[in-house]
């Protein structure tokens, strides 16, 4: 229902029109009346004391008896031909209704993921995500339909249900409780559909996972040649779901065969009873057979398409609640515009952890990364040295302390404005699936050709680009994958040129590629440094000698500073990392 006060006509709409198809369908029904007394002739008089026989009597009164048997089915077909008319315009607005919903919440999953903090997308993995965006949105639009198919059923039982109690009304009362009772063992045969749903659901996110991490590590499994190992647990965990949805299936297709068992064998004993009785009442009780049939059909399919909503409810669940902005943590854009920096980033008593269970990453840390200077952050695996990255872009805020950029609060700037001025180089950055061009003006979207190309240049990426048959044209498949590490490294560091940052942050961005590589890549850093803020966030210590300051993190805290000498000659914890390396070379 949330879904459907997007579009809050709809249903009213959907409601009209269903009613109107079922009036036509009754109406037409009801014809068969005088339709078989006059091929029985045995017309009833005008004033028989029941409202519907009499009006539908009246109806063809003027019209010769040799002439009904002719117009009164051309009647029924009108009536049958409005109702599909009907029926196909209620179609093409649940269609168009369907598809904007649908639209709708792909879109605005897809934008609270990008939007919202990565507190919350740390708590989950990535395949539930891709499930919830890719099945459960789908299953969202299939609970949507079961509802409005709900709606109209809905219509049409009351609408013949109606005509049942003008035709007989002690025979109506006693095929209503026959079918309220029909239905109520039915609903309790398939209590089990919600629990059902449940399950498959719990699978089928499984098997996402299962595929988004088999083809993430395909090179993992290759090279340690688990083919056979990752093979069999996909088709366990894709058994899981076809065994859940398949008992999801039998479970639904009961309904239909159960209720029309149960209804028809109680229902014919009631008529076969009403019509030895009277059989001078047998058009009537003939025509009123005839809509006991639509009706049970109507029952049927109405308690059917509840058992499909009810196993989509964790579906839509998902989606609502992923959808949903009111329970989810943001990183709130601050109003201060911000143009330059002019002195420099400042850390004061900073402690940061990704999630409550976890231990700080940062803890009480206090440093300066002054502006248009060079900041190399050094320290063992698991120092905080990615986290002062991610706090830097503003990719989390922090949990104590603050980050002031000059001389005001990093959580007070317009976040536009800040991202703007920063690039970053990561190791293994990301290359999308696309050209070499496109990947590096997606660093500034309105980027010339040759501004590319000039980019390129500065990133020592342009020569072997050229050599390409493609050139910039090329695709480069996959993240990339028809790229050597360094020529990926070069396109990420031209994506970043592009943006004529001020500050530019190098997160380990030669730790994966050759010296060869490296060397290119490094003599771009030092064309490129100029007056710009550069952090570099280093792992090999040979390549951050000629930084303005080096800033020594171990367990979240700065625990040496100076320049890269000075360090040396302390003999503290750079000298340590610094001399291990040598040796291991």
């Amino acid at each position: 229902m949330p879904l459907l006060r997007l579009y809050p006509w709809s249903i009213p709409t959907i409601i009209i029109i269903g009613l109107l198809a079922s009036l036509m369908e009754g109406f037409g029904i009801s014809l068969l009346i005088p339709f078989l007394q006059d091929l029985a002739h045995t017309s009833e008089p005008l004033n028989t004391g029941n409202f519907l026989i009499d009006f539908l009597n009246g109806l063809f009164v003027n019209i010769p008896p040799n002439n009904r048997v002719i117009v009164i089915p051309l009647f029924i077909l009108g009536c049958i031909f409005l109702k599909s008319c009907f029926v196909y315009g209620n179609g093409v607005l649940f269609s168009w209704l369907n598809a904007r919903i649908s639209h709708t919440l792909r879109h605005g999953i897809f934008q609270q993921l990008l939007t919202v903090s990565y507190s919350f997308l740390d708590s989950d993995t990535t395949g539930k995500y891709m499930n919830t965006l890719d099945k459960e949105t789908w299953q969202t639009g299939s609970a949507l339909e079961y509802l409005v198919s709900i709606l109209i059923n809905a219509c049409t039982i009351l609408v013949l249900a109606i005509l049942l109690f003008l035709i007989s009304f002690r025979l109506a009362i006693l095929v209503g409780i026959v079918m309220l009772l029909i239905s109520l063992v039915v609903r309790l045969i398939t209590r089990k559909a919600e629990k059902m749903g449940q399950d498959g659901i719990r699978a089928s996110e499984a098997l996402t996972v299962r595929t988004w991490e088999a083809f993430s590590g395909m090179r993992v499994v290759r090279a340690l040649g688990r083919e056979l190992y990752e093979g069999r647990r996909f088709a366990r965990k894709s058994k899981q779901v076809s065994a859940s949805y398949m008992k999801l299936d039998m479970f639904s297709a009961a309904v239909g065969p159960l209720y029309e068992i149960l209804a028809n064998c109680l229902l014919l004993c009631i008529l076969v009873i009403a019509i030895l009785q009277n059989w001078s009442d047998l058009p009537v009780l003939l025509t009123f057979m005839f809509f006991i049939f639509r009706l049970q059909s109507q029952m049927m399919q109405f308690d059917s398409n509840r058992v499909g909503l009810v196993a989509l409810t964790d579906a839509v669940t998902n989606v609502l609640s992923l959808i949903n902005r009111s329970d989810k943590p943001y990183i709130r854009p601050g109003k201060t515009v911000f143009h330059r920096l002019n002195q420099g980033i400042t850390f004061e008593s900073v402690t940061f952890q990704y999630s409550a269970n976890a231990e700080p990453s940062l803890r009480n840390l206090s440093m300066h990364i002054p502006s248009r200077k060079t900041t190399a952050i050094v320290g063992p695996s698991g120092a905080g040295k990615s986290t002062i990255n991610n706090l830097i872009c503003r990719f989390y805020d922090v949990n104590e302390g603050r980050i002031l950029v000059d001389d005001d609060p990093l959580n007070r700037l317009k976040l536009t404005d800040w991202r703007g001025q920063i690039a970053v180089v990561r190791q293994n950055d990301h290359i999308f699936s696309t050209t070499i061009r496109e990947n590096i003006a997606y660093g500034r979207l309105d980027a010339t050709e040759s501004e590319t190309v000039e980019a390129a240049k500065q990133a020592n990426a342009h020569d072997f680009i050229s050599k390409l048959e493609m050139g910039y044209e090329t695709h480069v498949g996959d993240r990339g994958i028809l790229l050597s590490a360094g020529e990926r490294q070069r396109i990420a560091l031209a994506r970043a040129v592009i943006r004529n940052p001020q500050i530019l942050i190098l997160d380990e961005a030669t730790n994966a590629i050759d010296s060869i590589s490296e060397n290119l890549i490094q003599e771009a850093l030092k064309a490129l440094g100029g007056s710009r803020t550069t952090i570099v966030i280093a792992h090999r210590l040979s390549t951050i000698e000629h930084a303005d300051q080096i800033i020594v993190l171990e367990n979240g805290r700065v625990i040496e500073q100076g320049v890269f000498h000075d360090l040396l000659e302390r003999k503290g914890l750079f000298a340590r990392l610094y001399e291990l390396q040598h040796s291991l070379h």
